[in-house]
Parts: structure tokens; C-alpha cells; sequence
């Protein structure tokens, strides 16, 4: 039986796992579960599948957490802190590690995983934005598995020839006779919407994703296609491309995940529903194959498929993070840091959604050219990005 450990269990990729698992109760068993701040729901999830180990970043949560489930009769260990998700991830029994926190929190802990050789579903794709480079190396070095939950990458990776699976880190795609990497997205919930609404764009309409069921921030990215900005970069450390290699469509109805486009003219696509439980059950089993509890697409019922051209005037984000990719790290762990303070701000109404793009670039324009090649160089970078985006934040208020 396959010991798990889930860093960021209460967020949708959490939860979407721990469903995949209830389904194979004799192959897998949860070592691990941890979150930021969310007690009560940790609590819900460490009664329902009882686990050795439960982390809390916060400690305050934490203890609220440890006097719950000691009330309740639940044996869990409660940690907490940032070592604690770091220790768990590295834990000796742990052979599987789902890295799904949301945002830089992510990085530490699954460094922590890779370090120790795990094998890793990457479902925080800023570990490879802020480091890609960095990570890459220790993924190597370490010979940890990585395997990419990312419904795209995921989709990119199952259509890759099996050697390329087992050797994505360390050869090239044109030796493979691969010539494109076709990223889709859906176009998020303001696709058609006018241009000149989108200073009235509210928190409430950015995160009602019409296709995908996610959180706040990622949904907010989504309608901004910076998502899909931080997936082409995560593509380009994950794949060993350059970026000419990868290109971006747009796929308003999510049945096409992504496709690898090979010099002999063909298209390899995979398609399914629009659910995390697919990837996450592909990643689980990897080479092998376990059902999960998403239902098959129905052909029969199926209307057109349709594809175009993200407009740089209505998704000025995902531009951005292609022209930070081309500068270089830096320029991409600056433009994730910054981005995470744009977000939060527009889901607290403190700037219009068009200010999201506005403090972003003017956060990139600052960091292009800064080079890191350390991990404190990459922290640190991080840090003082995040100061000069509350800085810029204080100019749009």
C-alpha cells in the first residue's frame, strides 16, 4: 500500500485527491495532511481518513485543530509551522507527495519532497515558476519523479512518446519529432465580454469559472489568463522547451486539455471532462492506469469544438508572463510575487480588475533584468518583489 502525503489537502486539488483515493481504500493510504489555516476542515478530513500526520502552517489553527480531534478520539499528530509541512514531505515512509498549495507557500515543501527523492504530482506549478531552473536541477540530482497535475501539462505529457515520458528533464523534444506544445484554456468567464466593462468586472464575476470548480485566486488568474501565463512557463522548465516552443489556444468548451504537435503533421490531443480527478488519477498510478470516479465523455452528446487566439488586449497578463519567461528567472519569480498581491487586493475590492495587469507590469518592468541562481537569491528576490508591489498597490488605491 502507497503511502500519501497532501500538502494543501483543503483546497480543491486536496480534496479532489483524497476523493480519487476513497476509491482505491487497498492501494493507497494517507500518511499526511496539511493546510495553511483551515481547521475546520482539516478536522472533517483527518476524522474522515485518519491519518499518521496533520500540519497546520499556522499555529494558532494548529492547536485548535490537536484539541479538536483529541476531544473527538483521533490519534493524528498535529505539527505546525513551515517546518512541519517541510518535514512531512520528506518523511521516510512517504512515496507519494501531492503538492497542490496554492501559491510561493509551495515551494519549501516541495523542494522538501524532491530533495528526498519522492515522487512528486505537481500540482503548485510556482515551484517552477519562481525556480524552475533550481527545481529542475534537483529533481535530477535527487532522482525524484515529477509528474505534472496541471490539467494541461498533464494532458501534454500523456500525449508524449514513452521515452520522452521517463526523460522529460533531460532531452528535447525535437528528438522526439515534436514541434509544438499546444496549450488551450478556456478564455475564462469574460471571453466575450466588452472591453469596456472590464473596469466593472467584480471579485464575484472573476471567480465563476464557467467550465472548471476552483479556488479564488486560481479562478481570478484564470480570468486573467495569467494562469495560462504561469502554465507556459511551468511548460518551458517541465519539458525542456524553449518558448517558440509552446503555444497558447484558446478552447472556450475545456474538452481538449492540450496537445503535442509532431513534424510528421500529426495532432496527439487528450480530451475528458473537465475535472482535476482525471489527471490526479493518471498521475496516482503512473505507468499504470486506476478508474476514477469522473464519468467518460459521451461523443454522442458532445457540440463543437472551437479554437482561437488569445487577444494580448484582453488578456495583457498572459502576455506578460511570456515576455517574463523570455527574460528569465527573475523576471518570473517577480512576476509571480507581484501577481499574488494583485490578486488579493482585486478579491478584497481594493483595485478594478484592469489594475491586476497594471501593477504586474509595472513590477516586471522593474525586475526584468535581476538574475538569481540560489535558492536565498529566489526567497529573497520574492520578498522584496512582494514590498515593491505593496508599494505600487498603495498608487492604485
Amino acid at each position: 500500500m502507497r503511502q500519501v502525503v497532501i500538502l494543501g489537502s483543503t483546497g480543491s486539488i486536496g480534496v479532489s485527491t483524497l476523493s480519487v483515493l476513497a476509491a482505491h481504500p487497498d492501494e493507497y493510504q494517507v500518511l499526511a495532511l496539511t493546510a495553511a489555516t483551515q481547521s475546520d476542515k482539516l478536522l472533517q478530513q483527518c476524522l474522515a481518513v485518519k491519518p499518521r500526520f496533520a500540519a497546520m502552517l499556522d499555529t494558532d489553527a494548529a492547536n485548535r485543530l490537536a484539541t479538536e480531534l483529541a476531544l473527538a478520539g483521533c490519534k493524528t499528530e498535529v505539527l505546525s509551522g513551515i517546518d512541519a509541512l517541510c518535514q512531512l514531505a520528506a518523511h521516510p515512509d512517504a512515496d507519494i507527495v501531492m503538492a497542490a498549495i496554492v501559491g510561493a507557500a509551495g515551494l519549501l515543501p516541495t523542494l522538501a519532497a524532491v530533495e528526498q527523492g519522492k515522487t512528486v504530482l505537481l500540482a503548485n506549478k510556482e515551484a517552477l515558476v519562481m525556480s524552475g531552473e533550481l527545481f529542475i536541477s534537483k529533481v535530477k540530482q535527487h532522482g525524484a519523479t515529477l509528474l505534472p497535475i496541471d490539467s494541461e501539462h498533464n494532458a501534454i505529457f500523456q500525449c508524449l512518446p514513452p521515452g520522452l515520458q521517463q526523460h522529460t528533464h533531460d532531452q528535447t523534444l525535437k528528438h522526439y519529432g515534436i514541434s509544438k506544445l499546444l496549450l488551450t484554456g478556456s478564455g475564462g468567464p469574460f471571453l466575450n465580454t466588452p472591453l469596456n466593462q472590464f473596469n466593472g468586472i467584480t471579485p464575484e464575476q472573476a471567480i465563476a469559472h464557467p467550465n472548471w470548480s476552483m479556488g479564488h485566486k486560481i479562478s481570478v488568474d484564470s480570468a486573467t489568463m495569467m494562469n495560462k501565463g504561469l502554465e507556459f512557463i511551468e511548460a518551458r522548465w517541465l519539458f525542456n522547451c524553449k518558448a517558440d516552443d509552446i503555444e497558447v489556444v484558446i478552447h472556450p468548451q475545456s474538452i481538449i486539455h492540450s496537445m503535442v504537435q509532431y513534424t510528421d503533421g500529426s495532432v496527439l490531443a487528450q480530451l475528458g471532462q473537465p475535472d482535476m480527478r482525471t489527471p490526479i488519477a493518471h498521475a496516482l498510478a503512473f505507468p499504470n492506469r486506476i478508474a476514477s470516479p469522473v464519468a467518460p465523455l459521451n461523443f454522442k452528446q458532445m457540440c463543437d469544438f472551437t479554437f482561437s487566439e488569445p487577444e494580448p488586449e484582453r488578456y495583457p497578463n498572459l502576455y506578460l508572463a511570456m515576455a517574463a519567461c523570455a527574460y528569465g528567472q527573475g523576471a518570473t519569480t517577480a512576476l509571480n510575487a507581484a501577481n499574488e498581491i494583485a490578486v488579493a487586493a482585486f478579491l478584497a475590492g481594493q483595485i478594478r480588475f484592469t489594475d491586476i495587469a497594471r501593477l504586474n507590469s509595472m513590477s516586471l518592468e522593474h525586475f526584468a533584468d535581476f538574475r538569481v541562481s540560489t535558492l536565498d537569491d529566489i526567497l529573497a528576490l520574492d520578498e522584496d518583489a512582494r514590498q515593491q508591489a505593496q508599494l505600487l498597490l498603495r498608487k492604485l488605491i
